[in-house]
C-alpha cells in the first residue's frame, strides 16, 4: 500500500506526535515506522495501525492517485 510521508508529518506535526510516540500508539516498532516513511509502502495492516495511532481514517495517510 502506498502511504504518504508528507500526509504522515503534517498529521504527526499537528498532534505533535514524534516516530516514537506514533510507535507506541500504533503498535509498530519507531524503526518500522521510520522504514515506512521511507519507504512510502506498507502492509495493508500496517497502514491501519498508523491511522489508527493518529486517529484518522487509512485513507487520509494513502498517497494520491493521480
Amino acid at each position: 500500500m502506498n502511504i504518504s510521508k508528507t500526509k504522515i508529518d503534517i498529521l504527526q506535526g499537528e498532534r505533535e506526535i514524534n516516530n516514537t510516540k506514533l510507535a507506541e500508539l500504533s503498535g509498530i516498532s519507531r524503526q518500522n515506522i521510520s522504514t515506512i516513511k521511507l519507504r512510502g509502502t506498507c502492509s495493508p495492516v500496517n497502514a491501519a495501525k498508523i491511522a489508527k495511532g493518529l486517529n484518522v481514517p487509512v485513507s487520509e495517510i494513502l498517497e494520491s492517485e493521480v
